[in-house]
């Protein structure tokens, strides 16, 4: 299987207590991350179990050479766009030289390590430019379905990837609370809009893909080359409020319906650890066209989709307060997506735009074909006419202050250890007024 190596190991063990087993975090993963220890300056890290390697620390000691220790001093710093610029020769020579200090068998070397319970987390790169796409078909459908029953998919679907310039300003990390926004908004009973809190504030289980070394202004990335320019992937929740983007987003798309927050899981997920997850991108409906050749390729269509389990967890104030677990609302796979990330990266460039180090891309809301699986409130609820019931006997359309949003990504395939993608979450704080 291409880029699978010893790294891979299911027989790999590490000597870091808590590691073997780990859910999200087993020593076959190693995912890079921004992140400060109690009373430090924030620096660069690699989760490993419940612990976090620093690499300052570990450039500092000199037990990496070569090419590792290079990159090592990249990822070192309060951002890892340098690292990310270097491409991946470099993160896979990191990988190695980390993986063998952290195997079980290696000599130990907790004073490189801290409780990852007691360190700060911050976002993983400066996001230069963040764009969203609507990748998720069946999300786009089901949307589609509620505005335009006898034609949900526009024309245009099947044949481009859909996307839209978001705001890289107010992209936050997993934690960081999520203020209701206020925004102008009209029901169809009104005779005028009003503004005011938002009445139907939703989430969006998304993908995201960190871009690593980019592409000159008015050249392009070819569908052949975009995995290189690939870092890693993290999850994506696309907070939206639906009453203002219904009234906003004609005829210019989204605005102040997204704009106002969206949040990543802090840890990046290296393609090289999700290698042994690549699976074929699945096969298109019959019917649907073949896409245009600066988008078809054969490696990425046998190789390039993401073999990912994701779910969303929803966990009430009252929930909070009695004690109770949040509840699982969702629960899909990344196999729904139309087209793979290069496809996206490749669309992105194919006019001449330029793509940096630690730019960011959402894949859009990611659903499965049935209900189970829908990746948003929206959908759920078909447009809030009928709730979802939760354990705790409350009813919910759209999100209410005090709901927390919690989206995880597990990656899993026989013969291989299981990764995940720790925890993306958010909890709603009331509006100002």
């Amino acid at each position: 299987m291409p880029g699978v190596d010893h790294t891979h190991s299911p027989e790999l063990g590490s000597w870091v207590p808590g590691t073997d087993g780990h859910a999200d975090f087993p020593i076959q993963n190693l995912p890079l991350g921004v992140f400060s220890p109690p009373g430090g300056e924030a620096r660069g890290g690699i989760a490993i179990g419940d612990s976090i390697l620093d690499l300052r620390t570990l450039y500092e000691s000199g037990l990496l050479d070569g090419r590792a220790q290079a990159a090592c001093l990249a990822a070192s710093g309060a951002t890892l766009n340098p690292v990310l610029a270097h491409g991946a020769e470099a993160r896979t020579e990191l990988r190695r030289g980390v993986s063998a200090l952290l195997s079980r068998g290696a000599a130990e070397r907790p004073e490189l390590l801290h409780r990852a319970a007691g360190c700060q987390m911050y976002m993983p790169a400066q996001v230069g430019d963040y764009t969203d796409f609507y990748a998720g078909i069946h999300h786009a459908t089901n949307v589609g379905k509620l505005f335009r029953p006898d034609s949900p998919l526009m024309p245009n679907y099947k044949w481009v990837p859909i996307g839209y310039h978001g705001r890289a300003s107010s992209l936050r990390p997993s934690g960081v609370a999520v203020r209701r926004p206020n925004g102008q908004r009209k029901r169809p009973e009104d005779a005028v809009p009003s503004f005011g809190p938002t009445r139907s504030l939703d989430f969006e289980l998304e993908l995201g893909i960190w871009m690593g070394p980019g592409n000159a202004l008015g050249s392009s990335v070819t569908i052949g080359q975009a995995r290189e320019h690939i870092a890693g992937y993290c999850l994506l929740n696309d907070w939206s409020a639906r009453d203002v983007q219904a009234w906003e987003y004609q005829p210019l798309g989204p605005f102040l319906a997204k704009s106002f927050q969206t949040t990543i899981s802090p840890w990046i997920i290296t393609p090289e650890a999700l290698a042994p997850f690549r699976v074929a991108q699945p096969r298109r409906g019959d019917g649907d066209p073949e896409p245009l050749a600066y988008l078809l390729d054969e490696a990425d269509q046998r190789g390039g989709a993401l073999d990912l389990e994701l779910e969303v967890l929803l966990r009430t104030e009252a929930m909070r307060r009695g004690e109770m677990a949040p509840h699982r609302i969702s629960l899909g796979s990344a196999l729904n997506l139309y087209w793979t990330p290069q496809q996206l990266v490749a669309h992105h460039s194919s006019n001449g735009c330029n793509l940096r180090p630690g730019d960011l891309l959402g894949s859009g809301t990611i659903s499965s074909p049935t209900p189970d699986g829908y990746g948003s409130l929206l959908e759920m609820t078909y447009g809030g006419r009928d709730p979802i019931r939760l354990p705790s006997g409350e009813e919910r359309r759209f999100l209410e202050d005090g709901d927390e949003v919690i989206l995880c990504a597990r990656a899993w395939r026989e013969g291989y250890v299981s990764i995940g993608f720790g925890e993306c979450r958010g909890a709603i704080l009331p509006a100002l007024t």
